[in-house]
């Protein structure tokens, strides 16, 4: 989610348009994703594999925010990169209580409007309603959140505590990873996770997430040439590819109900899926998907300069904005289909239409910035 202000290729002279691309599709797949019973959503990878749009975030956050804050870490000391990345923190946080509001200041509207009182209790806000004052106050410590509102508070407290993390890694790298793992690993042993609000924990361990949020930021900082070569050993290929096409036969054959292909033990090791605390093997999948795509597109491959793929590119480069309005543009196609009809043709006119906005809102704040950054003219 952490915006690319700088250049993240290898000499930091131009945009890794892919990174810009994948946030961008993800930003369109979650909102597809966040519509409950969206015949659309089929078309979405979590559907075919363990991991799914939410690593993609994660870890290209992670990587982003190494990158741009580790070589202002390197050029200017640590108090201006640290200062540099709690005023993301800040602009995130501020970005989420806008949302909460407005999301739930919708969904009580629609609910009462309409009568829809099932979306108070699907939505998780029936319990704000009745006493608006300690909800809201827990949603401001990020202890409460309605439904689909997790992914920013992840966010910021994976975020908050980077500065010292950041600096670890350009001092010791493989150190810090080891480290994260570790943390990883203790999280998930002792059930470690970050308490909510009226009850339970994050839906996000944070304690978990953090893991792939380091990886990312690790792949930015260390010798580039040296990752290239061992990614490009004659073995890894393969197996990323098998990784792939077993995972998605675990996954297909879960979401048909398909048992009679999956083996018992292979069935209750993978089924449920659990995203809440990341298992190890949707890291693995996630990580293998991204070997293969970096693979077959190059950063410099001319494809990426199509025309068609310039939306996708644009949301990504304005994530946060896109996201924000992606998550609120979900409830509103959800109660239209709702309200209007369920059958496929109108889904997928509303899908159609939301991931327009979304496009619309990133081409709007691309040219809101566009036209802030250029100098005043004076008589």
């Amino acid at each position: 989610m952490e915006k690319m202000t700088e250049a993240t290729n290898d000499k930091g002279s131009g945009r890794d348009l892919r990174l810009d691309l994948f946030r961008g599709l993800a930003n369109w797949a979650i909102f597809l994703d966040h519509v409950p019973n969206n015949l659309v959503a089929w078309i979405t990878a979590r559907n075919y594999g363990f991991s799914d749009a939410a690593e993609l975030f994660v870890f290209v956050s992670g990587f982003t925010v190494a990158f741009v804050y580790g070589r202002m870490m390197r050029t200017a000391g640590f108090f201006k990169a640290s200062v540099g990345v709690l005023g993301r923190v800040w602009q995130i946080y501020v970005a989420y209580i806008l949302l909460f509001v407005f999301y739930v200041v919708a969904i009580g509207y629609v609910a009462q409007r309409y009568g829809h009182a099932h979306l108070l209790d699907e939505f998780n806000i029936r319990l704000l309603i009745a006493e608006p004052v300690e909800f809201i106050k827990h949603g401001l410590l990020l202890e409460y959140r309605p439904l689909n509102l997790d992914v920013l508070p992840l966010y910021i407290v994976l975020m908050a505590p980077f500065p010292p993390i950041l600096w670890l890694l350009t001092k010791a790298p493989n150190v810090t990873l080891a480290a994260s793992l570790v943390l990883y690993v203790v999280a998930r042993q002792m059930g470690w996770n970050l308490s909510g609000f009226p009850s339970g924990t994050w839906y996000f361990n944070p304690f978990a997430w953090q893991l792939l949020f380091v990886i990312g930021a690790w792949t930015a900082v260390i010798d580039r040439a040296t990752l290239h070569k061992a990614l490009r050993s004659r073995v890894v290929m393969p197996v990323c590819i098998a990784i792939l096409v077993f995972s998605a036969v675990v996954t297909v054959a879960a979401h048909t109900g398909n048992e009679t292909i999956l083996p018992e033990a292979v069935r209750s090791f993978f089924i449920p899926n659990d995203k809440t605390n990341l298992a190890p093997y949707r890291i693995i999948h996630f990580l293998a998907l991204a070997i293969v795509v970096s693979r077959l597109i190059s950063r410099d491959a001319p494809a990426l300069q199509w025309p068609v793929w310039r939306p996708i590119i644009v949301s990504g480069q304005q994530s946060l904005e896109v996201f924000c309005a992606g998550v609120f543009l979900a409830f509103v196609a959800y109660f239209a289909i709702d309200l209007v009809s369920e059958a496929f043709w109108f889904q997928l006119l509303v899908s159609i239409a939301g991931i327009a906005a979304m496009t619309g809102v990133a081409y709007f704040r691309k040219w809101a910035k566009a036209g802030r950054a250029k100098p005043a003219k004076t008589g």
